[in-house]
Order: structure tokens, then C-alpha cells, then sequence
């Protein structure tokens, strides 16, 4: 199964062929590479371009800046994100995780009462905004200081400075620890690792060898009451196996488990390209 934004005004895929996707956001074009794009469309073209995002033969890639972009501001729905060029030819937000925004939302006021969410490997945010505008305390956890920064900046846009969020830049596995030792407890918790990175002082963390660990020890730190655990990867992983280890990491054997792909549609010739995986335990 696989969910599609359908709804986001400020972001589209106008075409694609030969690994590389023609975008817009807001009113900024952008050529980029993506691997899953592995068909050749004789008719693609490009009617504007701000920048391209060049692969490296030795590793990595450079943007070119036509038009010296720097920042830039996009919506969806009452939401807001500032976005700029990143190295490995990243924006600093994922459209497609506007599915999940969506379902977060929608799943909070179904349940009426005051929540706290942890957040990790958060990021610059997308989950913590839309959270915050529903009224949810939430705890956001990267490793990166400058990744930290950019949430703050994205709080900031949206108004939402006095709403109830901390931030912390440390290392999600010794943090969810810590966490468990005082007795913390938390009605949402959202995760999107990599595949591999380092913490905050250098700990190396390895979706292969720390997801099933990290799963297993987030189940104690939810409340009595839950609303759900959400993972997002962008690592190949596959669903069923994300869905395997929801399974045997779920102690309680409570809620609802399901895992699906998450895409973006399109333009040109409608096709659906898969951005990622994201698993889901709901409890209520």
C-alpha cells in the first residue's frame, strides 16, 4: 500500500526521467537527483530552473545556484517551513511527510485531551509544527545543533514560541534511556532515523544493528494511554520487515500495526514516485 499527497499546493513534481526530478516549491524550480526515477522520458523539459543539484563521480554533489537562492519560505495548509540548499541535495523538508502531519493532527483532536510527543531525530521539524498548532507538548531530539537551530527558526515562522516544546541536541539512544531512568512518559512518540549517522558525541548509530533496540526500549517510556508510535525511514528498508519488528517490539501485543510506503505524485504523466516507508502502532 501506498499513501500520496494529494493536497500540497506549494510543492509538486512536474516530471522526472533518467534519476532526476523537476520540482517546485513555492515559486523556487529545482532539478534534483532520485535514484527510484530509473525511466527515460522523451519528453521532459524543464520552463524554469533556480538551481540543479550535480552528483559527484568521488561521492556527494554541489549545487548549481542560478539564481542565488538562499531561503524560502513554503506552506502547506496553515503550516510553514523555511527551506534552503543543503549539502546532498536536501531542502530541509520532506513533502511526503505531509500524510503523516495530517494523520498526527487529525489524531489529536480526536482525542480530546492535553498530550506530550517525543520527537526523534528530529530534524527541522515538519512533525514538532504540527503538533504544536494542535496544542501537544513536544520533545525534539537531534543530534545536529544546526538541525536544531532550523526547528527553532521553523517555531518561530509558525508563531508557536510559547507553545510547550523542548529541544535538545543529543543522542537519541542515550537520551530514550536517560528518559526510562526518571520515569518519563509520552502519549505520542516519532521517530525518522537514518541509516547511519553519529550523535552528539560521536556515538555511531546503525538502523540495522540499533532500530530493533531503540523500538524495543521506546515501548517503556509510552504513557498508559498512548496515541501511537510512528518510524519513517528512507533507508530501502521494506515495509514488511519494518512492520516485523513493530510486531516483536510491541510488548503490550496492543494496537494496531500497519506499515506503507508514502509518495508523491507526479504532474506530467501522473505516475507515483515512492519517497520512503513509514510504520505505525495506533492505540487508539
Amino acid at each position: 500500500m501506498i499513501k500520496v499527497v494529494n493536497d500540497f499546493k506549494d510543492y509538486e513534481i512536474i516530471d522526472a526521467t533518467l534519476g532526476m526530478k523537476y520540482e517546485r516549491w513555492n515559486n523556487v524550480y529545482l532539478l534534483r537527483p532520485d535514484p527510484l526515477v530509473i525511466w527515460n522520458n522523451e519528453n521532459f523539459k524543464t520552463l524554469k530552473l533556480d538551481a540543479i543539484y550535480h552528483r559527484s563521480n568521488k561521492g556527494g554533489g554541489f549545487w548549481e545556484n542560478k539564481n542565488n537562492i538562499t531561503t524560502w519560505t513554503i506552506d502547506y495548509q496553515d503550516l510553514k517551513f523555511n527551506l534552503k540548499l543543503m549539502g546532498f541535495k536536501h531542502t530541509g523538508l520532506f513533502p511526503e511527510q505531509a500524510i503523516n502531519w495530517t494523520y498526527l493532527r487529525e489524531k489529536v483532536k480526536k482525542a480530546n485531551r492535553k498530550l506530550k510527543a517525543l520527537n526523534l531525530f528530529a530534524y527541522t521539524g515538519g512533525a514538532t509544527i504540527a503538533l504544536l498548532k494542535e496544542g501537544v507538548s513536544v520533545v525534539h531530539v537531534d543530534s545536529s545543533r544546526g538541525m536544531i537551530e532550523w526547528a527553532k527558526e521553523n517555531v518561530k515562522l509558525n508563531h508557536l514560541e510559547n507553545q510547550s516544546v523542548r529541544f535538545l541536541v543529543d543522542d537519541v539512544k542515550k537520551f530514550v534511556k536517560r528518559e526510562i531512568r526518571r520515569g518519563n512518559k509520552y502519549d505520542i512518540i516519532i521517530m525518522d532515523p537514518p541509516s547511519y549517522g553519529k550523535g552528539a558525541n560521536g556515538e555511531v548509530w546503525s538502523l540495522e544493528k540499533d532500530l530493533f533496540d531503540l523500538l524495543d526500549l521506546c515501548q517503556s517510556l509510552l504513557s498508559d494511554t498512548p496515541i501511537c508510535l510512528m518510524v519513517n525511514s528512507y533507508s530501502g528498508l521494506s515495509p514488511v520487515i519494518l512492520e516485523d519488528i513493530l510486531k516483536l517490539t510491541n510488548k503490550n501485543q496492543k494496537g494496531k500495526i500497519e506499515a506503507y510506503e508514502i509518495g508523491l505524485k507526479i504532474k506530467e504523466n501522473a505516475l507515483i514516485l515512492p519517497c520512503g516507508i513509514t510504520g505505525l502502532i495506533e492505540y487508539e
